[in-house]
Formats: structure tokens, sequence, C-alpha cells
């Protein structure tokens, strides 16, 4: 079986996260740029390029943003926005909700939302629809246990409450 170049795979996103894609491609493409490109111009006016510090490091940072605005129109492109708040059978685990977890190894509580591979942050306990985690948890409902693989073996997790609202 042959795997889908990574181009042709869809792009599930949170409206948040689209938001945030739409702004970052914005911000590259209307001010950051143009301001770019003056100093670039300028920089190239003053003689030799060779050894023109604002010419070469423009002009370098004028590549990264063209390809960071490459990157950010596929991701766009492919983007299949999901909304939370439209999901059907609010009682189960699906794209976008917060999922609380009781670790039946250690007594803690966790909480995570599941969400596109563009909105990661771990530290907000923002995860990945593909991450083994999330995966677990899709479909499950409150009252479920998951087992979980981690490189230290596996853990079991209850889920105590799914919203798909930002938790209180």
């Amino acid at each position: 079986m042959q795997k889908k170049p990574v181009s042709d795979e869809k792009n599930y996103i949170t409206p948040e996260g689209h938001a945030a894609i739409e702004a970052e491609f914005t911000e590259l493409l209307k001010v950051e740029r143009p301001a770019l490109v003056k100093v670039v111009s300028w920089a190239a006016g003053n003689g030799d390029r060779s050894e023109n510090g604002d010419y070469i490091y423009g002009k370098r940072r004028l590549r990264q943003i063209d390809s960071r605005l490459r990157f950010l129109m596929q991701r766009m492109d492919l983007a299949v926005i999901v909304d939370p708040a439209a999901q059907q059978g609010l009682e189960k685990v699906f794209f976008g909700a917060w999922v609380t977890l009781f670790s039946l190894k250690d007594d803690t509580e966790h909480t995570y939302r599941i969400v596109g591979k563009d909105e990661l942050q771990p530290s907000l306990g923002y995860i990945s629809w593909v991450s083994p985690l999330a995966r677990a948890l899709l479909g499950k409902q409150i009252g479920d246990i998951v087992k979980v693989s981690v490189p230290a073996g596996e853990e079991e997790y209850e889920i105590i409450d799914v919203q798909y609202n930002p938790p209180s």
C-alpha cells in the first residue's frame, strides 16, 4: 500500500486555527514583506551588494518569508474547517473536543483539546488529532477507559469530561 503524499492530505483545522493561519499570512504578505522590500531596495542602491549586510540579510529574510507564505497558502488550500460547535453526538470525543482524563497510573487529571496539526500548543494541552493519545480518544465517551502506548510502556486513562467549549 502506497502512502499519500503529504500535500494531498486533508488539513483538519478548527475555525480559530484557520483564522490564526490567515492572520499570519496577511501579516507577512501585507506588512512584513513590503517593509523588507523597501529595505532591500534601499540597500541595493548603496552599491556593492557582496558586502552589504542589509541587502544580504534582507534577501535571505525575503526568501524565508516567501517560503512561509507558500507553506501557509498550501495549508489553507488543504484546510477542512471543522467547527466543534456544529458536531453531532457531543457526548463523544471528536475533533475540537476538550477532554479531561483521569490517569489511573498516578491519580492526576489532564485536559487536552484535539486540534489540527497546525494548531499544536502542548503547553495549552492542544494535541494533534493524529497523535496516539487523540487517536485512542476519538469516538469514546465519558466513563470509557483508554489505553495509550507511551515510551515507558502503556498508560490507562478514564475519560471524565468531554466539552466542545473551553472548560471554565
